[in-house]
């Protein structure tokens, strides 16, 4: 009998930034890529990761997304689940559920498509990778994009995290060094295969999934990775997730540019709900500094890296195709951040829930 090692993946209950945890089940092999339906669901403590009392701990983990393990090897899988209620609904920690619901609920009809610019910054105990022990590196300028010893610090990890995605079938589409030196970002969205689909709930688990594996591979080098939208406080740049947003409308060549500035004003409209569900230490990074603006004011522009929603240039001369939202931070949870892209833009929401302007 051949056996598979399936690794449970959840997200857990931390305030105010959930994180991930993960156990392993050894079951009989399928034979063949599983669905999530032929991969059992499980139980596990919820009393230790801030999900559950003591006096009634056990919570459930669905498996909704299954991926090949790129780090066990062929026949060995990566399960990302959602956690269940004992009685079978949805746990207030499992912010994908509600994004779902909207989908189901009108979203599907406007076939929108994300993709997620995700920055981390690594870090060996408690220094960026690359800083010196005292004082600080060189001025931020080199590094973006760089190459060299004395510009790129943590790229054998990158490289490897780079490999394991596309070995495990998740979406990645791009990597690079970011601003700041120990910076990073990788790229998980819309890659133009057929066979692919890069709707938010699609390219929302394989963030998480990517996340995972980050966080893993980064145990084999002793780096860590971090997500806080503002590792390092002064002139530094903070890591965010820049989020690129599109719908039928958008992509219509006829009245995308129309479709696109719409979306914009509705945007600006529920800007506070966005920051909202944002992320974490929000305030930190989104200053009017270092390519951002100030989380107390909405701006938009064609090219503006310092805007709240960017046009890419090539997307204003086609005159149809996405927008870019700047303002989520890199702690961000993606399914927070599509759903309050798909009720403000496409108009969704949900039964019984309050309707913002």
């Amino acid at each position: 009998m051949t056996l598979s090692k399936v690794t449970y993946i959840w997200i857990d209950g931390a305030i105010p930034t959930q994180t991930l945890r993960s156990k392993t089940k050894i079951l009989k092999s399928p034979g063949k890529h599983p669905h999530p339906d032929d991969v059992p669901f499980w139980t596990f403590d919820g009393s230790s990761t801030n999900q559950a009392s003591g006096h009634d701990s056990d919570l459930t983990l669905k498996p909704v997304c299954i991926v090949n393990d790129p780090i066990a090897g062929i026949g060995h899988y990566l399960a990302l689940c959602e956690v269940l209620n004992p009685d079978g609904t949805a746990h207030p920690s499992n912010k994908r559920d509600r994004l779902v619901q909207l989908m189901e609920n009108g979203g599907k009809t406007h076939e929108p498509w994300i993709g997620f610019e995700q920055e981390y910054t690594l870090f060996r105990g408690q220094q960026p990778l690359g800083w010196p022990d005292r004082g600080y590196p060189a001025p931020q300028g080199p590094f973006y994009c760089g190459v060299g010893a004395d510009e790129v610090f943590g790229r054998l990890l990158v490289e490897r995290h780079a490999q394991a995605c596309l070995d495990a079938g998740l979406m990645l589409y791009g990597t690079n060094a970011e601003v700041m030196p120990g910076q990073w970002e990788f790229q998980i969205g819309f890659r133009d295969i057929e066979s692919e689909s890069a709707d938010p709930i699609t390219v929302s688990d394989h963030l998480w999934l990517a996340r995972w594996l980050l966080y893993r591979l980064g145990e084999e080098y002793d780096i860590t990775a971090r997500l806080h939208p503002k590792p390092v406080k002064g002139d530094w740049n903070g890591a965010g997730k820049h989020t690129n947003f599109s719908t039928r409308e958008t992509r219509d060549h006829k009245h995308g540019m129309e479709a696109i500035n719409k979306a914009i004003k509705a945007l600006e409209a529920r800007h506070q709900d966005h920051i909202a569900v944002y992320g974490s230490d929000l305030e930190l990074r989104l200053t009017g500094k270092h390519e951002t603006a100030s989380m107390n004011e909405f701006i938009a522009g064609v090219g503006h890296r310092g805007a709240s929603i960017r046009i890419p240039r090539p997307v204003a001369t086609k005159g149809y195709g996405y927008l870019e939202d700047r303002r989520p931070g890199a702690n961000a949870n993606p399914y927070e951040v599509a759903a309050a892209l798909i009720e403000t833009i496409c108009g969704i929401h949900l039964p019984n829930t309050e309707k913002n302007a």
